[in-house]
């Protein structure tokens, strides 16, 4: 049981953490609109990661949600973030 609940924790606190990890993008989505460019790369590859992490996450047998929810925002944050670096 135990065992049960550390891994349940545990998932949600590395959601959370992912979470706060793409947030963290927003900065440099601003400072790519004021015109102070940032480097394009890193964001786009981050978004096809998270598109891949969502895919798997909703094409397994039990839907994981975690992976679902903790992805799920880079994809859209990855892609601003790089569209405005362009």
């Amino acid at each position: 049981m135990q065992d049960n609940r550390t891994h349940f924790v545990v998932g949600w606190l590395a959601t959370v953490a992912c979470c706060v990890m793409y947030i963290s993008y927003i900065p440099l989505i601003m400072d790519n609109l004021h015109g102070l460019k940032t480097n394009p790369l890193q964001p786009l590859a981050a978004a096809i990661n998270c598109i891949l992490w969502v895919s798997y996450g909703l094409l397994s047998e039990k839907k994981n949600w975690p992976i679902v929810i903790a992805n799920s925002p880079g994809i859209l944050l990855g892609l601003i973030t790089f569209g405005t670096g362009l």
